[in-house]
């Protein structure tokens, strides 16, 4: 992997560490630090977590 590529990915993966903290979440529902997770796994959390947010009572989120 190239330097540049490197950086860029760091900058990923600290964006998304930020965008979980933000939320209050410092570790997943197993209890595996966030910190310890590679970019995909990170991805995952920020779905679940945008899913959890979701109100289902809401009528903008019927299916109709």
């Amino acid at each position: 992997m190239r330097k540049a590529d490197a950086a860029m990915s760091a900058l990923v993966r600290n964006n998304l560490i930020e965008k979980l903290t933000s939320k209050g979440i410092k570790e997943t529902k197993d209890g595996t630090s966030i910190y310890t997770l590679s970019e995909k796994a990170l991805v995952r959390e920020i779905v679940i977590s945008q899913y959890q947010e979701r109100n289902i009572d809401s009528p903008d989120n019927g299916w109709f």
